[in-house]
């Protein structure tokens, strides 16, 4: 069994003080290095993060999601034993197990990106038709302003390697991030792969989870940000 001391886990979070000391837990068990970035929680989720144990960085406000995950990846590539790092959502919905998986395949292919996809054999538990539906939206869409083909164009829990963690820098702050991932991925000509995953979606996780109209407004703001940046 690997110890994975060359790899950091970045959690963002944003409000998930009843959830996320059990999240980080669960990761402490097979990743020793594990950093949860507190995006100007308004909950109790700082003390929460403080007593799983994990590492803690705070932004004063809420910044976004894709600027919490930024925050994250920087603060693990400030370790020079950082080999991969892994992007892992907060409120549950993402295995552990997965994650283990996903950095044992990275390390077996050689490939500097994993992407968990829930709709390659793996089951999506309690996932609504509708959601469903938007998620496939989303791949096609990618696929045309990204050109990256993926099953699963949406899933947060990805691993990618240092060479590709090095060239990321996205600037995308709020929940366009996982689109400015692929473009990037896509500008560099990053080598990847999709992975079986199990998504939860539990009461609490739907609960919290966006709006339909969100990916509406996840897609404007994915065609807006490229015609006011361009290429790099």
């Amino acid at each position: 069994m690997r110890t994975n001391h060359d790899v950091w886990v970045v959690v963002p979070c944003y409000n998930e003080a009843p959830v996320v000391r059990q999240v980080l837990a669960g990761l402490l068990e097979h990743f020793p290095n594990v950093v949860a970035v507190d995006d100007g929680s308004r909950d109790a989720s700082a003390s929460e993060i403080r007593k799983s144990g994990a590492r803690l960085v705070q932004h004063p406000i809420n910044m976004g999601a894709g600027a919490a995950m930024q925050t994250g990846i920087d603060f693990a590539l400030h370790d020079p034993g950082t080999a991969y790092v892994v992007t892992f959502d907060a409120d549950g919905q993402h295995r552990v197990e997965d994650a283990v998986a996903m950095v044992e395949r990275a390390r077996e292919s050689g490939v500097q990106v994993v992407i968990g996809s829930r709709f390659l054999g793996a089951s999506s538990v309690g996932m609504s038709a509708g959601r469903r539906m938007l998620l496939k939206a989303a791949t096609v869409f990618e696929r045309a302003t990204s050109g990256i083909a993926l099953t699963d164009a949406h899933q947060g829990l990805r691993v990618f390697d240092r060479s590709f963690a090095e060239v990321l820098e996205m600037k995308t702050a709020d929940m366009a991030w996982a689109s400015e991932f692929l473009q990037r991925m896509s500008e560099v000509g990053a080598s990847f792969e999709e992975f079986p995953v199990t998504v939860a979606y539990t009461d609490y996780s739907r609960a919290k989870g966006q709006r339909s109209v969100n990916s509406i407004n996840i897609g404007v703001d994915v065609l807006v940000n490229r015609i006011l940046r361009g290429h790099r």
